[in-house]
């Protein structure tokens, strides 16, 4: 199960997050880069974790087509392994952004739903993931990110081989701080989450690399 885990690297600088690839070693199989990090260190910094890691640059591209179709394309000579746009920014986008990624056979082009972050009731959150999950799927897309209360019927309405990357990971006592829509992680997988995200309840553990194993151990408790 540890490589179902993407650690988000939500740190300041390169060297912070070198030494957080290291300390984590072989525990999980993933690294997420958001914008944070990217904007601060830039295609060096994805040089070096693509040594070890596969590579998730999670920089939620929402532009004109052709704007994304050449960001999709500049992802993809860096060598990661997943890379995301907006579902939002509509059909026409996405699907610039899909036949750019057909030049990358082996990397994965997923589309935001909805925010974790984002305070719609459920029910809203639900049927809005669905719509753009079913754009995503429509336009040649791998998968989503969606919440873990909107992957089941996701992949309900996709099919079972459609990607569900789902962050607000949380367990135990941990702060749910920004995240609106969390779960633990075996309700995760027991939801139909392929990938786990998770941050601050690795980053900020006393030991990041036994925080993962926790993680993957509950995982594999997942009744599936």
């Amino acid at each position: 199960m540890h490589n179902k885990i993407m650690v988000a690297l939500d740190v300041n600088n390169k060297a912070e997050a070198l030494t957080m690839r290291d300390t984590l070693a072989d525990s999980v199989g993933w690294l997420k880069v958001g914008l944070r990090l990217f904007v601060a260190e830039g295609p060096s910094l994805i040089s070096d974790l693509t040594k070890t890691h596969k590579v998730f640059l999670d920089l939620k591209f929402h532009d004109i087509p052709n704007t994304v179709a050449q960001a999709i394309e500049s992802a993809g000579s860096l060598g990661v392994q997943m890379v995301n746009v907006h579902a939002g920014g509509g059909q026409p986008m996405l699907e610039a952004a899909s036949k750019a990624a057909k030049a990358f056979p082996d990397m994965l082009l997923i589309a935001v739903t909805v925010l974790t972050s984002d305070t719609m009731p459920k029910e809203q959150a639900l049927k809005v993931a669905l719509e753009r999950a079913k754009l995503a799927k429509d336009a040649g897309l791998d998968g989503v990110v969606c919440s873990v209360h909107e992957a089941a019927q996701i992949k309900k309405v996709c099919g079972k081989d459609f990607i569900t990357v789902t962050p607000g990971i949380r367990w135990g006592n941990q702060d749910t701080q920004d995240q609106k829509r969390i779960a633990d992680p075996k309700m995760a997988v027991e939801n139909g989450s392929d990938y786990l995200v998770i941050g601050r309840p690795i980053l900020q553990a006393d030991s990041p690399k036994n925080a993962a194993k926790e993680a993957a151990s509950m995982m594999e408790e997942a009744n599936i």
